[in-house]
């Protein structure tokens, strides 16, 4: 806040009281033709949009930073500040300065902020932009999300692990918390999704029922089955207050409060969702797999795409109803690109109509939805011809809503001007009156001369004439010759030497229709406009759902163009527990392949009875990382509805998925890569159940040896003994030790992912075959990296050294490690061939031993430097 002065001018009094009321938010202060930042916010202004900072004198001995930028640039630069993260409360001169007395009356007409914006630059379009709201009561949670851009309102109670797990999902550009408890929520949120902090009678469970239901203009909350989540509700009623604090009053578009269903939905955790990169990839230039899937041609479709991928579905019914009409597109794959063209030109109908809600929409954004109503209109005559039962389900829920339609046909422009307060919005023919100004400003001159023709036949004075100027408008100029024909009526406003100047009732009348045409057919269009918007706030129910089901066609679209594509195959679903894949490949790793080097695929098979776990070894970039998270995502696709990238597929309905895959410190909030790594794996064990899969890769490689073998060994033994439940589980490992399990558990199986070694190098063949695997080749994939020589080298020889020392013990695993330790031959890192295990160096060095120098002529010396050198190269 910029700091009052006893000399402080009015203008920044008024800046200065607009600011107290929004002490979190930057104040964007309308001066004329420019939005000016003072104090604080001009320095954090001017280095977010690089903008000059300068300082002002307010009127005292004491300045004050400065910094602005032309008003015509809001979008852009309002943009940038919401991306960085900063609230902005606008505020605009609400009266004309013209009309103004003394100071111009401001007032603050929209706070933005990261998770409230209808602003095209803020929001990105394939994804929702959610404003999230968080309260607790002892163990009982409550969340709530608002996308203010889509309309779409939803709640969720229930425990913190959900919450956590509901927040990675949503991933929500701000959450709104109670000061309270503050650190709590910081805890939970990080150093992620802007939160902000409001009192905590915000909170209370009383006062946002209210709210909601006055909001929805219903007598309670029952009919959308929430009415029992007093902490949901609680949470739900803070966004709405928020909002109408946030200047935010028209949300017609917000119709409904949708409960999460979270066990209609397969559970992925927070850590699964990162780990799977389901939507972002963990490395810079990596790939999602959302990238992959997304073939959408609209942004309702794309945004619906992330939630499904998100919120794969366990109800069998509703994923065979997904797949049959992507079955039926795949047959008729004509119509598919029909519709996917349709999709194209119907443009984001969800945020349009949220628009039209909030009274932002513009000329062309009104015109674009009667274009989309005509193109729905089209789909939905196209789709009730097919002989394809779910296809006619969607085009029975397709609403064209012909009244709309036609009444923007007649009022609109078909190409109106950009921008409201500009006129050229409205056809002819729809105000009388508008006709009337209109053909005042076409036909000015032609009138004028109409009115002087008048006046001659009046007065019979032929060399009348009709001027103007600013003194006193337009006037009729007669000689001196011929003044006394003048009619009384007239009356004298200027004598000049040689004529008289006149104005008439009828002339000022018209004078006054000119002057003002232009100022009365904005104001006229603008109303008109209005009306238009009006209008089509009474559609904003139907064409949400329309944009609903267009976004859901378009999902089913994308996954038929991914099936041919990309040769996918229609997993078979069962309420089994089996998962059998056949010949499955990873949906982003193949796509990421050079043309000719073709996916390596595989097949697996996992069940409950007899191969419920499957230990994995392997080395190093073998593969199999990526092998589980394919599994996984092959598993992820089928739930969602889509076809998947394998020859064929069988997926018992899973209910859960888990993966502890990769390393990650999470060193700002004090943890190591062990104990995210025991976090992960904690919450996997704690939340397992019949139907879950569980793909666990490397764990315990963040400890010593032992420690980590015996973490792991345990853990495969509970999996396996759980009480309850049979988790089908991959567990990829390092430690050959665990190969031993299979020997003592009847449901663990070993496999291991091929490689070959041809010369002393390692091809990885990617295939997976059964039996454990005895050598991780390590050694050589260092080589690979880039090591330098001499390491690698005395690497190798330590390993000899080993696994020679292994040989002499009776047992594979070798209990005295650290006594083995310290007899390892020392090496000083010097560069001696005598001592390198090489089997060519070995020759060399027998050779040398054997030679008498002294009895060699120089004949036989130089024969003998030749054998040698020809041994070197072998």
């Amino acid at each position: 806040m910029a700091k009052k002065s006893k000399g402080e001018t009015p203008m920044m009094k008024q800046y200065n009281s607009f600011k107290s009321k929004y002490p979190g938010a930057i104040l964007l202060f309308r001066v004329g033709d420019f939005y000016e930042t003072f104090g604080q916010d001009a320095v954090l202004a001017s280095q977010i949009l690089g903008i000059t900072l300068t300082k002002r004198n307010n009127g005292s001995a004491s300045e004050t930073e400065l910094a602005g930028f032309p008003y015509h640039a809001l979008d852009n630069y309002l943009s940038r500040l919401v991306k960085s993260g900063q609230r902005v409360a606008i505020c605009d001169q609400i009266e004309d300065p013209r009309f103004a007395k003394k100071l111009v009356k401001r007032g603050v007409t929209e706070l933005v902020s990261p998770g409230v914006s209808y602003n095209d630059q803020v929001l990105e379009t394939k994804s929702n932009n959610y404003l999230a709201s968080l309260t607790h009561d002892g163990p009982t949670w409550g969340i709530s999300f608002l996308d203010i851009s889509t309309g779409e309102f939803l709640v969720y109670e229930g425990n913190q692990e959900n919450i956590e797990k509901l927040i990675a999902s949503f991933n929500p550009a701000e959450v709104l918390c109670s000061k309270a408890e503050r650190g709590l929520f910081l805890d939970i949120l990080g150093d992620k999704h802007n939160p902000y902090f409001l009192e905590e009678w915000f909170f209370q469970y009383e006062f946002a029922y209210e709210l909601l239901i006055k909001h929805f203009a219903t007598q309670s909350l029952k009919g959308f089955g929430v009415e029992k989540m007093a902490q949901g509700l609680a949470a739900a009623g803070a966004i709405l207050h928020y909002l109408e604090q946030s200047m935010h009053q028209h949300l017609k578009h917000i119709t409904s409060l949708s409960r999460i269903e979270q066990g209609h939905y397969v559970w992925l955790d927070q850590f699964t969702i990162r780990n799977l990169e389901l939507v972002y990839p963990q490395q810079s230039g990596g790939v999602s797999l959302m990238e992959i899937l997304d073939h959408t041609h609209s942004p309702m479709g794309s945004r619906l795409l992330r939630k499904w991928t998100m919120l794969p579905l366990k109800n069998k019914e509703k994923i065979l109803e997904r797949q049959s009409v992507v079955s039926s597109l795949l047959e008729n794959p004509g119509l598919c690109e029909e519709i996917q063209e349709v999709l194209q030109q119907v443009g984001d109908l969800e945020r349009l109509i949220s628009k039209v809600a909030s009274r932002r929409v513009r000329p062309r954004e009104l015109l674009q939805i009667k274009k989309s109503l005509q193109h729905i209109k089209d789909l939905k005559e196209k789709l009730l011809q097919v002989d394809i039962p779910f296809l006619q389900k969607y085009a029975h829920r397709l609403d064209p809503c012909p009244f709309l339609m036609d009444t923007l046909e007649k009022s609109l422009l078909e190409n109106p001007k950009a921008l409201i307060n500009e006129g050229g919005l409205i056809k002819g023919g729809v105000s009388e009156s508008l006709d009337e100004l209109r053909d005042i400003v076409d036909n000015s001159k032609a009138y004028l001369e109409k009115t002087r023709q008048h006046a001659v036949e009046e007065t019979g004075i032929s060399s009348l004439k009709i001027g103007f100027n600013k003194v006193f408008g337009y006037y009729l100029e007669v000689s001196n010759t011929h003044k006394n024909k003048v009619p009384t009526s007239w009356v004298r406003k200027q004598t000049l030497t040689s004529a008289e100047r006149y104005i008439t009732e009828e002339l000022k009348e018209y004078e006054d229709k000119i002057l003002h045409a232009e100022e009365k057919i904005v104001a006229e269009e603008l109303q008109l406009y209005q009306q238009l918007v009006e209008d089509a706030s009474d559609f904003i129910a139907p064409i949400q759902q329309d944009a609903r089901v267009l976004g859901g066609l378009d999902c089913l679209c994308s996954f038929a163009t991914l099936a041919l594509k990309y040769d996918y195959c229609c997993p078979q679903l069962g309420e089994d527990f089996v998962i059998d894949i056949q010949e499955g490949r990873h949906p982003v790793i193949e796509r990421q392949l050079p043309a000719d080097q073709p996916f390596i695929p595989n097949s697996l098979y996992l069940d409950r009875d007899d191969q419920q776990i499957m230990v994995i070894t392997g080395p190093n970039m073998a593969g199999k990382s990526a092998l589980l998270r394919q599994v996984a995502l092959i598993c992820i696709m089928a739930q969602m509805g889509s076809f998947v990238p394998a020859k064929r597929a069988k997926i018992g309905i899973v209910d859960k998925i888990f993966t502890r895959v990769g390393a990650s410190d999470n060193l700002a909030r004090g943890e190591s890569t062990f104990m995210v790594e025991m976090m992960e794996t904690a919450s996997i064990m704690n939340n397992l159940s019949d139907r879950s899969l569980v793909l666990m890769d490397e764990i315990g490689r963040g400890t010593s040896t032992y420690d980590g073998i015996s973490i792991a060994w345990s853990i495969l033994e509970y999996l396996h003994e759980h009480p309850r439940s049979r988790p089908k589980t991959l567990f990829a490992t390092h430690y050959h030790e665990l190969n031993e399990l299979a020997n003592q558990f009847s449901r663990i199986h070993n496999f291991h992912v091929s490689v070959k070694e041809i010369n002393k190098r390692i091809v990885f063949l990617r295939k997976l075959s059964p039996g454990g695997s005895e050598h991780s080749f390590g050694i050589h994939v260092a080589k690979m990296a880039g090591i330098p020589p001499q390491v690698v080298e005395r690497a190798q020889e330590i390993m000899h050294y080993f696994e020679s020392e292994r040989l002499k013990s009776s047992s594979k695993s070798d209990p005295d490690l650290k006594e083995k330790l310290k007899d390892v031959p020392p090496n000083s890192y010097q560069l001696n061939i005598f001592e390198a295990q090489d089997p060519a160096l070995e020759r060399i060095k027998n050779l040398l031993e054997s030679l008498d120098v002294n009895m060699l002529s120089p004949i036989e010396a130089l024969l003998k430097l030749n054998e040698l050198k020809s041994l070197l190269q072998k």
